[in-house]
C-alpha cells in the first residue's frame, strides 16, 4: 500500500482513485491465497491439536502488538478506535453471507455464487473511492465537527449527483461505470463457463438493474455517512470504508438473490444446468 500511495503521488494520480480498490482486491487476494496455504497444510498434518497450538500462539503474541501499536501516535488511536467499524462490519457482512447460504442451498438458485464476489467486489471498491474523496475533501476544507453548506439540512437522493462539484461529477461517473463494468465481467464469466452461463437479454437486465441499484444506494449511503460522522467529530478514514464495504455485501448479496428469485419464478433459468439435469433424470 505504501508503495502504491507513492507510486501514485509520483506520477500525479489522486491515490484517493486507486489506493482503496487495490487495498480491498489485494487484501481479498492475499488473504485467501495465504489462508488456502496454511489450512491446507494444517489440514494434511497428523496431530489435530496444531491447529488450535497456533491459534493459542498468535492470541498470546496480542499484549506484544499492543505494546508496538501504543507507541506511534496514528496507530496508537486506531487502538482505541478501530475496533467499532470493524466488528460492526463483520457483523453485517456475515449477514449476507447467510443469505447467501441460504440462496446457495436452493439448486435452482446455485449459479448465484459465481456472481457475488463480482457485484460485491464492484460495488464496495466504487463506494470507498467516494468515501475516501469525501474525507479528504473534507479534511481540506473544515474542521471537524463543521461540514460545508450544501451538507447541511435533511439528507435526500439528488444531493449525492445533482451539482457541479468534483464529488459530485466522481459519484456521476462511479455510477456510469457500473453498467460496462459488469459487462466485462459478465463476459468473462460466460467464456470461463462459469454459474449462469447463458446471457439471456433477462438475466442481464435483472442483474445490472440489481448492481445499479447497489451502487446507488452505496453512494446516497456514503454521502450521508461520511458529513455524519465529520459532524460527529469521527474520522471518515477509519470509521466509514468498514461500514460501507460491508453495507455493500450485504446489498450486493440481498439484491441478487432478488434478482435470481425473480429469475426463477419467471422461467429464466441457465439452459446449461436445465440440460444437465434433465440428463441427469433421464439417466436415474
Amino acid at each position: 500500500m505504501v508503495g502504491v500511495i507513492v507510486g501514485s503521488k509520483k506520477t500525479g494520480i489522486n491515490p484517493d482513485n486507486v489506493a482503496t480498490p487495490i487495498a480491498a482486491s489485494f487484501g481479498d487476494l492475499i488473504t485467501l491465497a495465504i489462508l488456502a496455504w496454511i489450512s491446507q497444510g494444517l489440514y494434511n498434518l497428523p496431530y489435530p491439536y496444531i491447529s488450535s497450538l497456533v491459534c493459542a500462539f498468535f492470541l498470546a503474541l496480542t499484549p506484544l502488538w499492543i505494546i508496538i501499536s501504543s507507541k506511534h501516535p496514528a496507530s496508537r488511536t486506531l487502538l482505541y478506535s478501530g475496533w467499532e467499524p470493524v466488528i460492526t462490519a463483520m457483523i453485517i457482512s456475515s449477514i449476507g453471507g447467510l443469505i447467501l447460504d441460504k440462496t446457495v442451498s436452493d439448486p435452482n438458485l446455485a449459479g448465484i455464487v459465481v456472481y457475488t464476489p463480482v457485484i460485491n467486489g464492484i460495488g464496495g471498491n466504487l463506494v470507498a473511492i467516494q468515501s475516501s474523496r469525501f474525507s479528504t475533501h473534507l479534511h481540506f476544507h473544515c474542521i471537524p465537527g463543521e461540514v460545508p453548506e450544501e451538507a447541511k439540512g435533511c439528507y435526500y437522493p439528488c444531493r449525492t449527483f445533482c451539482g457541479s462539484g468534483a464529488n459530485h461529477r466522481s459519484a456521476q461517473v462511479l455510477l456510469l461505470l457500473v453498467v460496462p463494468g459488469h459487462l466485462i465481467f459478465l463476459y468473462t464469466i460466460h467464456l470461463m463457463k462459469s454459474g449462469h452461463t447463458t446471457l439471456t437479454p433477462i438475466f442481464m437486465a435483472v442483474y445490472l438493474t440489481a448492481a445499479l441499484l447497489q451502487v446507488f444506494a452505496l453512494l446516497c449511503i456514503a454521502d450521508w455517512m461520511v458529513h455524519c460522522m465529520w459532524k460527529n467529530s469521527k474520522d471518515p478514514d477509519s470509521f466509514s470504508i468498514p461500514y460501507l464495504t460491508a453495507l455493500g455485501d450485504l446489498l450486493g448479496t440481498a439484491m441478487l438473490a432478488l434478482g435470481f428469485h425473480f429469475l426463477w419464478l419467471i422461467g429464466d433459468q441457465d439452459s446449461d444446468e436445465s440440460n444437465t439435469l434433465g440428463h441427469g433424470q433421464h439417466a436415474d
